[in-house]
Protein backbone atom coordinates (compact mmCIF):
# COMPACT_ATOMS: atom_id res chain seq x y z
CA UNK A 1 0.00 0.00 0.00
CA UNK A 2 2.77 2.35 0.22
CA UNK A 3 2.51 3.50 -3.27
CA UNK A 4 -0.34 5.48 -2.01
CA UNK A 5 1.28 7.49 0.14
CA UNK A 6 4.29 7.42 -0.24
CA UNK A 7 5.62 10.55 -1.28
CA UNK A 8 8.11 10.57 -3.28
CA UNK A 9 10.87 12.33 -2.21
CA UNK A 10 14.32 11.07 -2.23
CA UNK A 11 16.98 9.84 -4.84
CA UNK A 12 15.01 7.89 -7.23
CA UNK A 13 15.49 7.03 -10.93
CA UNK A 14 12.35 6.42 -14.03
CA UNK A 15 12.72 3.93 -16.47
CA UNK A 16 11.47 3.74 -19.72
CA UNK A 17 8.58 1.19 -21.17
CA UNK A 18 6.77 1.06 -24.06
CA UNK A 19 2.80 0.88 -24.09
CA UNK A 20 -0.26 1.11 -25.88
CA UNK A 21 -2.50 3.97 -25.17
CA UNK A 22 -5.53 5.34 -26.77
CA UNK A 23 -4.11 3.02 -29.96
CA UNK A 24 -0.56 3.79 -30.14
CA UNK A 25 2.42 2.33 -29.08
CA UNK A 26 4.32 5.18 -26.83
CA UNK A 27 7.62 5.58 -24.64
CA UNK A 28 6.67 6.64 -21.16
CA UNK A 29 8.51 7.14 -17.72
CA UNK A 30 7.63 4.90 -14.44
CA UNK A 31 9.43 4.41 -11.56
CA UNK A 32 9.99 2.92 -7.77
CA UNK A 33 7.01 3.21 -5.79
CA UNK A 34 4.67 3.30 -8.29
CA UNK A 35 1.63 0.84 -8.98
CA UNK A 36 1.94 -1.52 -11.64
CA UNK A 37 5.68 0.51 -12.88
CA UNK A 38 5.99 -1.95 -15.74
CA UNK A 39 2.97 -2.32 -17.66
CA UNK A 40 -0.64 -0.84 -17.76
CA UNK A 41 -2.33 -3.25 -15.01
CA UNK A 42 -4.99 -5.41 -16.26
CA UNK A 43 -7.81 -3.14 -13.91
CA UNK A 44 -6.47 -0.43 -16.00
CA UNK A 45 -6.73 -1.72 -19.03
CA UNK A 46 -10.56 -3.26 -18.74
CA UNK A 47 -11.51 0.40 -18.07
CA UNK A 48 -9.94 1.75 -20.52
CA UNK A 49 -11.06 -0.61 -23.35
CA UNK A 50 -14.89 -0.55 -21.76
CA UNK A 51 -15.18 4.19 -21.68
CA UNK A 52 -16.46 6.04 -24.67
CA UNK A 53 -13.88 8.65 -25.73
CA UNK A 54 -13.84 12.04 -23.17
CA UNK A 55 -15.84 14.91 -23.73
CA UNK A 56 -15.30 18.51 -21.92
CA UNK A 57 -13.32 17.92 -18.56
CA UNK A 58 -12.40 14.99 -17.40
CA UNK A 59 -10.66 13.63 -13.27
CA UNK A 60 -8.53 10.90 -13.31
CA UNK A 61 -8.26 10.23 -9.13
CA UNK A 62 -5.08 8.55 -8.52
CA UNK A 63 -3.10 8.64 -11.48
CA UNK A 64 0.13 7.40 -10.80
CA UNK A 65 2.63 7.46 -13.51
CA UNK A 66 -0.25 8.51 -15.71
CA UNK A 67 -1.86 5.86 -18.28
CA UNK A 68 -5.62 7.08 -17.43
CA UNK A 69 -5.27 10.87 -17.77
CA UNK A 70 -2.84 10.19 -20.93
CA UNK A 71 -4.75 7.84 -22.51
CA UNK A 72 -8.13 10.67 -21.99
CA UNK A 73 -5.92 13.37 -23.72
CA UNK A 74 -5.36 11.71 -26.63
CA UNK A 75 -8.35 10.13 -27.35
CA UNK A 76 -9.54 13.87 -27.34
CA UNK A 77 -7.26 16.55 -27.55
CA UNK A 78 -10.08 18.80 -26.67
CA UNK A 79 -10.92 17.87 -23.58
CA UNK A 80 -9.34 19.47 -20.13
CA UNK A 81 -7.96 15.97 -17.85
CA UNK A 82 -6.98 16.91 -14.42
CA UNK A 83 -4.65 14.35 -12.96
CA UNK A 84 -4.51 14.32 -8.75
CA UNK A 85 -2.54 11.77 -6.70
CA UNK A 86 -1.35 12.15 -3.44
CA UNK A 87 2.10 10.60 -4.58
CA UNK A 88 4.19 13.42 -5.28
CA UNK A 89 6.51 10.74 -8.07
CA UNK A 90 3.44 9.88 -9.48
CA UNK A 91 2.41 13.91 -10.05
CA UNK A 92 6.14 14.07 -11.53
CA UNK A 93 5.70 11.03 -13.91
CA UNK A 94 2.47 11.79 -15.15
CA UNK A 95 3.98 15.21 -15.83
CA UNK A 96 7.07 14.15 -17.68
CA UNK A 97 4.74 11.63 -19.66
CA UNK A 98 2.28 14.13 -20.66
CA UNK A 99 5.22 16.84 -21.73
CA UNK A 100 7.14 13.53 -23.75
CA UNK A 101 3.91 13.01 -25.54
CA UNK A 102 3.49 16.84 -25.83
CA UNK A 103 -0.36 16.80 -24.43
CA UNK A 104 -0.86 20.43 -23.79
CA UNK A 105 -4.13 19.44 -21.85
CA UNK A 106 -2.99 17.42 -19.24
CA UNK A 107 -3.70 19.10 -15.75
CA UNK A 108 -1.44 17.22 -13.13
CA UNK A 109 -1.79 17.87 -9.10
CA UNK A 110 -2.80 17.06 -5.69
CA UNK A 111 -6.69 17.07 -4.72
CA UNK A 112 -6.37 20.26 -3.20
CA UNK A 113 -4.84 21.58 -6.36
CA UNK A 114 -7.79 21.88 -8.42
CA UNK A 115 -9.97 25.04 -8.19
CA UNK A 116 -12.86 24.65 -6.12
CA UNK A 117 -15.06 25.89 -9.40
CA UNK A 118 -13.76 23.23 -11.68
CA UNK A 119 -16.70 20.12 -12.12
CA UNK A 120 -16.41 17.14 -14.24
CA UNK A 121 -18.34 15.67 -17.14
CA UNK A 122 -16.62 12.58 -16.66
CA UNK A 123 -14.58 10.75 -14.03
CA UNK A 124 -12.40 7.77 -15.21
CA UNK A 125 -10.13 6.12 -11.92
CA UNK A 126 -8.57 2.65 -11.23
CA UNK A 127 -9.19 4.01 -7.58
CA UNK A 128 -6.98 2.75 -4.39
CA UNK A 129 -9.54 0.47 -2.89
CA UNK A 130 -6.63 -0.57 -0.64
CA UNK A 131 -6.83 2.46 1.28
CA UNK A 132 -9.51 0.85 3.05
CA UNK A 133 -13.26 1.02 2.50
CA UNK A 134 -13.45 4.61 5.11
CA UNK A 135 -10.41 6.40 3.37
CA UNK A 136 -12.13 5.49 -0.59
CA UNK A 137 -15.54 6.83 0.60
CA UNK A 138 -14.15 9.67 1.74
CA UNK A 139 -12.59 10.15 -1.56
CA UNK A 140 -15.87 9.47 -3.94
CA UNK A 141 -17.80 11.90 -1.41
CA UNK A 142 -15.21 14.63 -2.46
CA UNK A 143 -15.42 14.16 -6.32
CA UNK A 144 -18.66 12.21 -7.35
CA UNK A 145 -20.43 14.97 -6.30
CA UNK A 146 -18.26 17.49 -8.64
CA UNK A 147 -20.00 15.77 -11.98
CA UNK A 148 -22.11 17.97 -13.62
CA UNK A 149 -25.53 16.87 -14.28
CA UNK A 150 -25.69 13.54 -16.14
CA UNK A 151 -22.04 13.39 -16.03
CA UNK A 152 -20.57 9.97 -15.70
CA UNK A 153 -17.86 7.97 -13.40
CA UNK A 154 -15.81 4.70 -14.81
CA UNK A 155 -14.50 2.79 -11.81
CA UNK A 156 -12.79 -0.44 -12.46
CA UNK A 157 -12.73 -2.27 -9.27
CA UNK A 158 -11.58 -5.86 -8.73
CA UNK A 159 -14.32 -8.11 -8.03
CA UNK A 160 -12.50 -9.66 -4.92
CA UNK A 161 -11.21 -6.43 -3.79
CA UNK A 162 -14.84 -5.00 -3.22
CA UNK A 163 -16.33 -4.27 -6.61
CA UNK A 164 -19.95 -5.74 -5.35
CA UNK A 165 -20.10 -3.57 -2.30
CA UNK A 166 -18.56 -0.28 -3.67
CA UNK A 167 -20.87 -0.75 -6.07
CA UNK A 168 -24.18 -1.12 -3.53
CA UNK A 169 -22.73 2.07 -1.44
CA UNK A 170 -22.75 4.00 -4.35
CA UNK A 171 -26.32 3.33 -5.09
CA UNK A 172 -27.20 4.04 -1.60
CA UNK A 173 -25.24 7.16 -1.23
CA UNK A 174 -26.81 8.89 -4.04
CA UNK A 175 -30.14 6.99 -5.07
CA UNK A 176 -31.07 9.71 -7.45
CA UNK A 177 -27.82 8.44 -9.62
CA UNK A 178 -28.09 5.70 -12.03
CA UNK A 179 -25.22 2.83 -11.18
CA UNK A 180 -24.61 -0.57 -13.27
CA UNK A 181 -21.77 -2.35 -14.44
CA UNK A 182 -21.20 -2.35 -18.34
CA UNK A 183 -18.79 -4.55 -18.27
CA UNK A 184 -16.93 -7.52 -16.30
CA UNK A 185 -13.57 -9.48 -17.83
CA UNK A 186 -10.68 -10.85 -15.47
CA UNK A 187 -12.17 -10.84 -12.40
CA UNK A 188 -13.10 -6.66 -12.88
CA UNK A 189 -15.73 -4.76 -12.95
CA UNK A 190 -16.08 -1.35 -14.23
CA UNK A 191 -18.80 0.23 -12.30
CA UNK A 192 -20.91 2.98 -13.74
CA UNK A 193 -22.17 6.04 -12.35
CA UNK A 194 -24.58 8.26 -14.12
CA UNK A 195 -25.63 11.75 -12.01
CA UNK A 196 -28.75 12.67 -12.13
CA UNK A 197 -29.64 15.28 -15.04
Amino acid sequence: MNHYFEPGDGEWEAREITVRLAGRDVVVETGPGMFSPEHVDTGTRILLDTVPDPVGTVLDIGCGWGPIALTAAMLNPESVVWAIDVNHRGLELTQRNAERLELTNVKVGKPDDIPADVVFDAIWSNPPIRVGKAELHDILDKWIPRLVPGGVAYLVVAKKLGAESLMKWLAERWPSATVSKPEIGKGFWVIEFEAAA
